[in-house]
């Protein structure tokens, strides 16, 4: 991912408005590894259940305010992330609500997915698996994730934009 600034991040969101924009605390930007990323994604500080997710679409930064259902699953249950395709404790995913740009968000109208509860798909692709004859090349298993996040990514946000 190529980095980005506090200028492009707040600039970027395409279903808030200024004033939540201005308030939305950011991530410390200078720790941000950007090449292990497709995306970046962090939590609210103030507020557990709002999220944000901001990355480059088409050439520009495209951020969103995502909102987490305050429940989770039950224990022993496995859910998987729409976004990296893992299957992890149900703990460990959230339904994320996101509204919809324009009129139509602030109508009320949004769309949920499930995500990794703390938006870490990045950090979780990157787990390589180890060598086997199915997968001589861990390295190329990782690659086709990172593809593959990046075109769910592109698929669910695109849900959001108004119709053209």
């Amino acid at each position: 991912m190529q980095p980005l600034t506090e200028e492009q991040i707040r600039a970027s969101f395409i279903n808030a408005s200024n004033d939540a924009v201005e308030r939305m605390p950011l991530p410390g930007l200078h720790e941000t590894v950007w090449e292990d990323r497709e995306y970046l994604g962090w939590l609210d500080p103030t507020f557990a259940q709002r999220g944000y997710i901001v990355y480059w679409r088409e050439g520009k930064p495209f951020g969103i305010i995502l909102r987490s259902g305050s429940s989770t699953l039950s224990r022993g249950i496995s859910a998987m992330c729409s976004l990296c395709r893992t299957h992890q404790p149900g703990s460990q995913v959230s339904l994320f609500t996101v509204p919809k740009a324009g009129q139509a968000g602030r109508d009320g109208n949004t769309i949920g997915t499930y995500i990794c509860s703390d938006l870490s798909c990045s950090a979780i692709i990157r787990i390589v698996p180890p060598p086997s004859d199915l997968q001589p090349r861990p390295l190329d298993v990782v690659e086709g994730r990172t593809s593959g996040l990046l075109a769910r990514l592109d698929n669910f946000t695109q849900e959001l934009l108004p119709a053209s």
